[in-house]
């Protein structure tokens, strides 16, 4: 027994711990940071029950088990996830280390888990330590313009310096840690002793810069050395400087500022002497060889600007001028959200030459990124690189849809193989027209430089791949994929629609989308910067824009891109939604003003309880051109919007305490329900205004329509899909909840029915059309965006009907499970798998005419109910064994052609044999 014991102990673990869910995060700013954990245990119905954590400034007193800054002691409590720290007080800069052991529902604990550490950052203006902002040149206030007007007369812009910055400074002493704050606006990138530091991408993430920036800390304790040491800096503009030049393009014209940064070097010494160095006039500064930057128009580099060894020791910068002291935003705070780095590097799968002369390259993947090319040639040779998606019918590469022109340019200084690539812009392109210059190789009689080789690098936010999916079919397999590519293609430090046309952050999208992103990637960090854009970007009055941070005022057609409940709503919902995928509460609490404010500004433009502005069911398919909502009548949408976030308030309100808004918003909320359904349901026909898939599918979903009608709703609804010969309608808005609506509901037929298909609008049918990422349009046109993330909605179903992993109701990141794979159409097998906050969830089935068989993960401190398509004369097995021969599984009840099965933790196989 005490060996049985030992052997238990010993595979009871704790692994994957998380600082305010991130790995070894630096620049914590809040004091009680929280804690995360997971637990793997081989026995089946695992629950913690009590947990240990301590806290050491000190990592030799953590290993002898001292947690001299927190001692938790044995705590009763399954709590494994959001747990907040509770000691003596912590300190700006400073650096703890952490650990964590278990109790569980066995009578068995853990060893201690490997140790942890984060990182604070700077918690007040004075932890700067008189650091200023510094720059090259100063923007004049004349040109100042920190929220143009879509479409208003353009100023004239000049073309600005991009420049460089550095700082020398000599160590005399062992440094045992040092670390750089830096923020560098629109976007820099740091160099020390020579070197690029990290692998970062257009760091800081862009924020609403009249009002915040983020600072990213770098470890640079192995970066320096005894003697002279350099702090390098490169700026870009970003979307802090959108500079106006002829034949560049622009979506907008925002004006923050002139590039310009701030920073503080902490470093600690053996010895314990702490030493700063900060950005102040003693700094110097020159023009860079970046020559012309634009987040919208591209990037040019002239290499025969350089100064080799600017970012090193021993460089003359006599001729270098002193940095100028100006002013920045008024709040700086640490990047949490993943930074951008490169992924997939394309290679060309195909190269033509036009009668021009041009060379145009396929990547054969349409994606976010820049390029890299290798080349040599002379000196002043001039590569122009223009990216597309698509190609025109000559040939040529076509920008028309997605702004024009943009390219990259390049010239040579001409000293053998040059290797060059852009640093502060990014473009959306499947395809590279070559300019001024040929494939290494060919015919050169005209001596035009060479291009040796050219690679597209896909760039994207690091967020951790969550989720998989597959299944036997082939079309939703490509679809998966087609969609991802746009997901992938549009998470960067914001959600944007597109990653070339805008780069904007659209916020329906947020809310429509993110459970198909959640699904796939672990975006919880970049959810909450969301909510600090929305925050930020938020009105005076309570309008939250649809765009956040909101770069520009539109006032096309009214307010309507700017002004529509279905976007706005994302203020309510985004922090909701990240409560229930992660369990973070505190973003509750900190966004819900901004909800107050913002559903008390619905309210004065209600007229009768009834929101009727906006673009309704953007996108969806009329018999005009793609755009404000065809068959939808306004107001359907934006009210029913209405109704659900005041729905979602009233639980987030008495989740807070706050009893006098659940009564305020519950009564307002039937008021809206009585308008929509006075207004919009006709009692004959059980429809809701033209029966239209969106209109019906929405008031099923909000619960707008009466008990005693909604199954006849359903009914029209379901008519509706098959009388269009199962093809969608619905739009950017509405199909979510269409989806949503026929899964809840039992129909995931309808749903195969609808998608499972190439020849009418849809993915299929953008995957006939050779799309390679999710395009604007469900009919792949080519007069739009042919990646775009807003229209992923099957996403969801993958995972939460063919795999049949939901959270089930009241869940919490997950603590309740629902396994419940929809087997329909001639699916054979499916796989889905979701990483989520507690472990490893995963569902794998396959099926023949005979038997059905599923393998199923549940990670420890989770309850689930698993639904197996069984009879009551069915034969269930598990693990070859009768379910009433195996201990820890619970029939509750047999409906509707399934069983259901309660369990907890553990690795189950079940076999349902029919009879």
């Amino acid at each position: 027994m005490i060996a049985w014991a030992a052997s238990q102990a010993a595979v009871l673990t704790v692994s994957a711990l998380r600082c305010e869910s991130r790995v070894n995060p630096s620049g914590i700013e809040t004091l009680t940071p929280r804690f995360s954990w997971e637990i793997t245990s081989p026995v089946r119905n695992t629950r913690q029950t009590a947990y240990r954590i301590l806290v050491s400034d000190d990592a030799t007193m953590l290993a002898k088990n001292i947690g001299n800054v927190w001692d938790s002691k044995k705590t009763y409590s399954t709590a494994s996830i959001q747990v907040a720290f509770a000691g003596k007080s912590l300190q700006a800069i400073r650096s703890y280390s952490w650990k964590v052991m278990i109790w569980d529902n066995h009578g068995q604990s853990s060893a201690w888990s490997l140790t942890a550490t984060w990182q604070m950052g700077l918690l007040t203006t004075s932890d700067w330590k008189n650091a200023r902002w510094i720059t090259h040149e100063i923007m004049p206030d004349s040109i100042r313009n920190i929220l143009p007007v879509d479409g208003q007369k353009d100023k004239i812009y000049l073309n600005n310096t991009l420049p460089l910055l550095r700082k020398s400074f000599s160590l005399k002493e062992r440094v045992k840690k040092a670390t750089f704050f830096i923020s560098g606006l629109g976007h820099f990138e740091l160099h020390v002793n020579g070197r690029k530091i990290g692998d970062h991408f257009l760091d800081p993430g862009w924020t609403k810069y009249d009002k915040e920036a983020q600072y990213v800390p770098f470890d640079l304790t192995s970066q320096l050395r005894p003697g002279e040491n350099v702090l390098g800096v490169m700026l870009g503009n970003g979307f802090y400087y959108v500079p106006l030049v002829k034949q560049r393009y622009r979506k907008l014209k925002s004006a923050f500022g002139f590039p310009k940064m701030i920073g503080r070097l902490v470093i600690e010494y053996t010895s314990g002497r702490v030493e700063n160095i900060v950005s102040d006039p003693s700094w110097k500064t020159a023009a860079g060889p970046i020559t012309f930057s634009s987040i919208y128009g591209g990037e040019d580099y002239n290499a025969n600007l350089e100064q080799n060894g600017w970012d090193a020791p021993s460089f003359n910068d006599r001729t270098w001028t002193a940095a100028l002291l100006t002013d920045g935003p008024p709040r700086l705070y640490a990047q949490q959200q993943e930074p951008l780095r490169i992924f997939e590097n394309f290679a060309p799968a195909k190269s033509t030459k036009l009668a021009s002369g041009d060379w145009v390259f396929d990547l054969g993947q349409n994606a976010s990124g820049i390029v890299k090319i290798q080349v040599k040639g002379n000196k002043g040779d001039t590569v122009r690189i223009v990216p597309a998606e698509l190609l025109k019918e000559d040939g040529n590469v076509n920008q028309r849809p997605v702004g024009s022109p943009f390219y990259f340019e390049y010239v040579l200084k001409g000293e053998g193989v040059e290797t060059w690539q852009p640093r502060f812009t990014y473009y959306g392109f499947r395809y590279l027209q070559v300019k001024g210059a040929m494939p290494g190789g060919q015919p050169n009689p005209s001596r035009k430089a060479e291009v040796l080789a050219v690679t597209g690098l896909h760039i994207r936010n690091a967020a951790e791949r969550a989720g998989n999916f597959a299944s036997s079919s082939d079309l939703f397999n490509r679809t998966g994929k087609l969609i991802d590519w746009a997901v992938k293609s549009n998470i960067v430090s914001v959600f944007t629609d597109c990653p070339h046309r805008e780069k904007l952050g659209w916020l329906e999208e947020v809310h429509l989308v993110g459970p198909s992103v959640r699904y796939n990637y672990d975006i919880e960090t970049l959810c909450r910067k969301t909510i600090s854009d929305m925050i930020s970007s938020q009105t005076a009055d309570g309008l939250v824009p649809g765009i956040a941070p909101e770069y520009v005022k539109f006032e096309w057609g009214g307010d309507m891109f700017r002004d529509s409940p279905e976007w706005g709503s994302s203020s309510i919902l985004v922090p909701w939604y990240t409560y229930q995928w992660y369990g973070d509460s505190r973003v509750l609490r900190d966004s819900y003003a901004m909800m107050q404010r913002y559903i008390a500004y619905l309210g004065t433009k209600a007229k009768n309880n009834i929101l009727s502005q906006g673009l309704g069911d953007w996108y969806d398919l009329g018999p005009k051109p793609p755009g404000v909502s065809q068959l939808t009548p306004m107001g359907v949408t934006g009210t029913a919007m209405y109704y659900y976030d005041l729905k979602v308030l009233c639980e987030i309100a008495a989740l807070l305490g706050k009893s006098n808004d659940v009564s305020l918003y519950s009564q307002l909320a039937e008021k809206v329900r009585k308008s929509f359904n006075d207004t919009f349901f006709n009692s004959e026909t059980k429809q809701y205004a033209t029966g239209s898939q969106t209109a019906n599918a929405m008031a099923i979903y909000m619960q707008l329509v009466n008990p005693a009608d909604k199954a006849a709703v359903m009914d029209n609804l379901v008519k509706e899909i098959r009388s269009h010969n199962n093809s969608l309608t619905a739009g950017d808005i509405g199909y979510r909840y269409l989806l949503r609506v026929l899964e809840q509901e039992g129909r995931s037929d309808v749903i195969f029915d609808m998608n499972n298909r190439d020849d009418v609008p849809g993915y299929g049918y953008q995957l006939a059309k050779g799309a390679t990422a999710l395009t604007e349009s469900w009919q792949a046109l080519p007069t739009v965006s042919n990646n775009h993330l807003m229209l992923g909605h099957v996403m969801e179903w993958f995972y939460s009907g063919l795999a049949g992993i939901r959270p089930a109701a009241g869940s919490i990141a997950f603590n309740r499970i629902h396994i419940q794979p929809e087997v329909v159409g001639d699916i054979s097998s499916a796989h889905g798998s979701y990483h989520s906050p507690y472990g490893m969830i995963s569902s794998d089935w396959k099926r023949d005419d005979v038997t059905f068989e599923l393998n199923v993960t549940i990670p420890p401190n989770t309850l689930a109910t698993i639904y197996l398509p069984a009879g009551e004369n069915d034969n269930i097995q598990e693990n070859g064994k009768s379910l009433a021969g195996t201990r820890g599984l619970e029939v509750l009840k047999n409906e509707n052609g399934r069983t259901a099965i309660k369990t907890g933790s553990g690795i189950y196989h079940f076999v349902v044999t029919k009879k």
